[in-house]
């Protein structure tokens, strides 16, 4: 290209299907490569294990990883790319919910029961935490429920008590998280928010001594 000519090079312009000026500085071959990857993963793929597979630096990763979800916002796409739970999937655009959920009911497996969720929240928040302090908490044998939730991949054991008889310590999951939408525990509401204010409590008492 001579000096004035107002073609533009390689990779500068949006003719060039293989820039990389939008693509954190990774290909388009490498963009394919990631989505492929994407598309066949059970769960959440990491950055970093993304850039080991391409050779290439995490940051250019995350930088691709980025443009790809900014593009498919853009173009109105039926899905979106996000970032969930420690790694990078695919899901379907929350504009879509109601037709996705018509469509995945039938195959939707049995909600929770009451007792499990109740369990669930509290391994949630105290986390790493043993079958007896569980049930401790809940007033009632809490081995049903937490039997559940193992079961589902919710709360798995991640330790044992120092203590005398050595319990299992059991807490959440990365498929708690995945299942949320949540990146981390840190997005889980305050427990704060949760708890009622004094004048509710006064006015739940005075209701009770009236009964």
């Amino acid at each position: 290209m001579t000096a004035g000519d107002p073609r533009p090079g390689p990779g500068a312009g949006p003719e060039d299907p293989a820039g990389s000026d939008d693509r954190g500085g990774l290909d388009e071959a490498e963009r394919r490569a990631v989505e492929a990857v994407l598309l066949v993963a059970e769960g959440p793929v990491p950055a970093a294990a993304l850039a080991e597979l391409l050779e290439r630096g995490e940051a250019d990763v995350e930088a691709l990883l980025g443009s790809m979800a900014s593009r498919y916002e853009s173009e109105g796409r039926g899905f979106v790319l996000r970032q969930v739970a420690g790694g990078w999937r695919f899901q379907s655009h929350p504009d879509c919910h109601d037709v996705v959920e018509r469509f995945v009911v039938a195959s939707r497996p049995a909600r929770l029961s009451p007792a499990a969720v109740e369990t669930l929240a509290i391994v949630a928040y105290k986390q790493p935490i043993s079958r007896a302090q569980l049930s401790e908490v809940r007033g009632v044998d809490a081995e049903g429920a937490l039997r559940t939730l193992v079961q589902r991949g919710y709360v798995a054991v991640v330790g044992h008590d120092p203590g005398p008889g050595h319990a299992a310590l059991f807490a959440t999951t990365p498929a708690l998280l995945e299942r949320l939408g949540l990146a981390s525990l840190d997005e889980l509401p305050p427990l704060g928010d949760f708890v009622p204010s004094a004048a509710e409590v006064e006015a739940l008492e005075g209701e009770l001594r009236q009964r």
